[in-house]
Order: structure tokens, then sequence, then C-alpha cells
């Protein structure tokens, strides 16, 4: 099951608390106070790991909490500090406060109420774990509390003070993934971008004649010359009226926003029964209605479906509509001509990681 947004409520730690203990040994009389202190709770911590790409771990376990600290002892001795809860998250996820709809019961995990379950929305965004091994810091362990120890002076020898452990950090959260990925293959239902993921990559999404048969994206590595790979994200068909949230519009558009090159698929024999031109009108526009910073990023265009009758009659006035794009006709489903896509992705990915490519300014965005 994949799982790209999840509501959980994470409960740091309670330190331990202070102990009031007096030393009493042989030929040691009124030893005086040595109550140890209580050990830290442990902290409930989130990691970034980039062999974990969903969130299903969480929807089975939405409640995350960390061990108490151990208390203080005699002998001024410690008690124990709790290791930290930590969990893992793909890389990319970002992490919300998760603000309740009314008045919710503090430091407590029941969602169901009398009146019934409670209602959030999304709060502040508190992190965003973009590389591996990144972490954050969710909830903070509470303190340990003071030992007798600490409250002894000339006039109070013996004190029987102590404190208890702080309370541990908690709080409701949202995680939401958004996949990272260098480019990605943005189109309608059935434009063939699942089948040409499989003949660029080793990623075996699946492949069906009908629509929105990939429901979660779905990312493969390319290899291309000099030693050189990009990853390219398969996410799933949009449909007009997406960035209204139509159809699944939030959940697939939102893993577009990672990727730095959109390449449209498109089905230029219209075979489903549309225009080429109005797919890439209608995609364009849905994109800029979302995120108008999208419509920004370097794009190109597939053209998909060559082998199919009327697609070269649709690709000349295709190209007479858009005489500036750059466009690579391919046919994925027989495997012709997948190397220009290749090409196409060699020159906008830099020889050396961390300098631009002298040719990414052929992707300069055409307005409509």
């Amino acid at each position: 099951m994949f799982v790209d947004r999840i509501r959980v409520f994470a409960q740091a730690g309670q330190g331990g608390r202070g102990c009031v203990s007096f030393r009493r040994e042989k030929f040691v009389p009124k030893g005086g106070p040595d109550g140890g202190d209580g050990g830290r709770g442990g902290d409930v911590i989130l990691r970034a790991d980039e062999h974990t790409d969903h969130l299903a771990n969480l929807f089975y376990e939405p409640i995350i909490r960390a061990k108490h600290g151990g208390h203080g002892q005699g002998k001024k001795m410690h008690g124990k500090a709790a290791l930290p809860t930590i969990v893992t998250v793909p890389v990319g996820t970002i992490v919300y406060r998760a603000m309740p709809i009314g008045p919710i019961e503090s430091g407590t995990a029941n969602i169901d109420h009398e009146s019934g379950p409670i209602q959030f929305e999304n709060g502040e965004q508190i992190a965003d774990l973009t590389h591996d091994a990144e972490e954050f810091l969710l909830c903070r362990g509470g303190a340990g509390g003071k030992g007798n120890v600490h409250f002894k002076s000339s006039r109070n020898r013996a004190p029987r003070q102590y404190t208890e452990g702080g309370e541990g950090e908690s709080g409701y959260f949202f995680l939401e993934l958004r996949t990272i990925a260098d480019a990605a293959l943005v189109g309608y239902p059935n434009a063939g971008k699942s089948t040409l993921l499989r003949q660029l990559s080793a990623a075996q999404p699946k492949v069906a004649p009908y629509p929105f048969t990939t429901l979660h994206p779905i990312i493969g590595v390319v290899d291309l010359d000099e030693y050189r790979r990009v990853t390219v994200a398969d996410i799933p068909g949009l449909i007009e009226g997406a960035h209204r949230n139509l159809g699944l519009g939030h959940d697939f558009l939102r893993h577009i926003t990672r990727c730095r090159l959109l390449l449209f698929v498109l089905d230029m024999a219209g075979s489903e029964g549309r225009s080429p031109i109005a797919d890439l009108e209608s995609l364009r526009r849905e994109i800029d209605l979302y995120d108008s910073r999208l419509s920004e990023r370097p794009w190109s265009v597939i053209a998909n479906k060559m082998d199919l009758p009327q697609a070269e009659d649709n690709l000349g006035q295709f190209r007479a509509r858009f005489p500036e794009l750059m466009i690579a006709p391919v046919s994925a489903k027989q495997g012709r001509e997948i190397s220009q896509v290749k090409s196409l992705l060699g020159e906008w990915i830099p020889v050396q990681p961390g300098l631009a490519s002298s040719t990414q300014a052929n992707f300069t965005a055409v307005h409509d």
C-alpha cells in the first residue's frame, strides 16, 4: 500500500523523578543526602531514509511514543536516559503541525469524542526533509527530576525535597510526501507514461489499457553516458480541473513540485479522442493554476504513440503551433527513438554534479 499523507500523534518520554536518599555506611554517621537525578525522557526523531518510499508504516502505527527516563537512585546514581524513538520517513517528507478544529484535551491521542472524530487542518510547516539521513526533532523528551542532593544547605542538612521529571512534548502532526526526482513525466491518463518509464529505466510500473493504471508516483533511474544518472518520476494521470482537486488532483500535483524538469507526454495520435495541442494547453493551465511557480520550470514535450495513424499529421500541426518547442517523437510501446529522450535528459543534466548545464536555456518555457 502506498501512503503519501498521514496524520500522527507523537509523545516524547517523560523524565524520571529525582530520588530522596541518605548515605548510610558503617563509620560514616550522618552521611547526608545522596539522592540522584532522574534520567531524561526519550525524544521522537524523524529520519529521512532513501530506502523508504512511502509512509505506510505510520498508517498502521499512527501513535508514536518514546520511553520514559529512569528514576534517580541512592548513592547519587542518576536514572537511565531513554533512547530516542527514531521513525524513518521517505526523503522529501514535509512535516506540518496539525491544528484541531474545535476543543481537544491536551496531551491525549484520543481522536474520537462523544461528538465524533476531531477534525484537523494543516498548520505551520516545521520541517522539510530533503536529504538522506537528515533528522528532525519532532518532540523533545522531558528533563529528569532533581534528587534531594540538590536541596541541601547549611540550614537544611537533611532535605526530603525532590522534583518530578518534566513532561515530554506531544502533539498532532501531518506528514506529507512529495516525490523528489530530476524530471517528471506529466500527462493525461493512457498517454503512455508508464510504458515510457519502462523503456527508459529498470522500473516496472503497471501498464494496462484503462485510465489511472498508475495510482502513485514511481521513480526510475535512467543511465546516461559519461557515468551520469537521472531520476525520472512517473506521475499518475492528470485530468482537467485537477487544480481544484478533481479526481485525485492535489494528491498527484504535489509530487510535481519537487521535480526540476517537466516532460509532458502527449498522445500524438489522439487515440483517446483528444487533440494533442489541447492536451498540452490544458496540462499547462492546470499546473499554472495549481502553482504559478511550476509553470516557470524548464519543460519539454515527448510526442508518444508515433506508430499509430494520424500521429505524423498531428505532429506537423503541433510543430506549427509551437515552433520553438523542443519535441521528442517516440513510440514507447515499440521502443522506438527512446534514445532521443535520453539525449534530451543528457543535455539538461550537467556532466559534473553541481554545475549548471550550458544547454538548459533550450528548455525555456513557451507560454501559451
